[in-house]
């Protein structure tokens, strides 16, 4: 299910036939290193993370984590969704993509579309993002979104402390 479209990318509901894909990226060195060891190590792996992540996320709050994938020839390039995490007070923006689609605009492009969804779509006020301190490239993107350092914590399950970022929604006008 099509959620949003852009350009050149669609964004949908990931289902069990994402598995091989979402096992690849999660197992990224770039995605273990600035995101986390998931541990995701064969399909089976993989088809349990779609189903107590995104899937009970889509049931629980009517979003999650989405499949990114290029409009024209279905190629699924990366993740970007809406997360919610009991040890944040707001709804987190979280992007992954894998190395081949980096630096052409599409972590920008689905990003955007998806702040778009959440405010005019979800109502949200309020969206935040947590990073690593040294992936600079993801802060470099939130900066550009129009997102400022809010705080460091150390959240729930994380080895170190976590940048977040926030953004807030302009009201709307009268």
């Amino acid at each position: 299910m099509t959620i949003l479209e852009t350009d050149r990318l669609a964004i949908r509901r990931l289902t069990l036939d994402d598995a091989t894909f979402v096992l690849r990226l999660l197992n990224e060195p770039s995605f273990i290193q600035h995101i986390g060891d998931r541990n995701v190590r064969n399909l089976a792996d993989a088809k349990r993370y779609i189903l107590a992540g995104p899937i009970a996320s889509y049931q629980r709050h009517g979003y999650g984590g989405f499949l990114v994938e290029m409009k024209q020839t279905h190629l699924p390039i990366g993740l970007c969704g809406l997360v919610r995490r009991d040890a944040l007070d707001d709804v987190e923006l979280r992007c992954a993509f894998v190395p081949e689609s980096w630096s052409k605009g599409y972590a920008f492009e689905s990003a955007s579309a998806m702040l778009g969804y959440a405010h005019d779509r979800l109502g949200l006020r309020r969206v935040v993002a947590v990073v690593s301190p040294e992936n600079s490239a993801t802060i470099g993107l939130l900066v550009k979104l129009g997102f400022y350092f809010d705080r460091m914590a150390r959240l729930p399950g994380e080895k170190g402390e976590s940048r977040i970022f926030a953004l807030n929604f302009p009201e709307a006008l009268a």
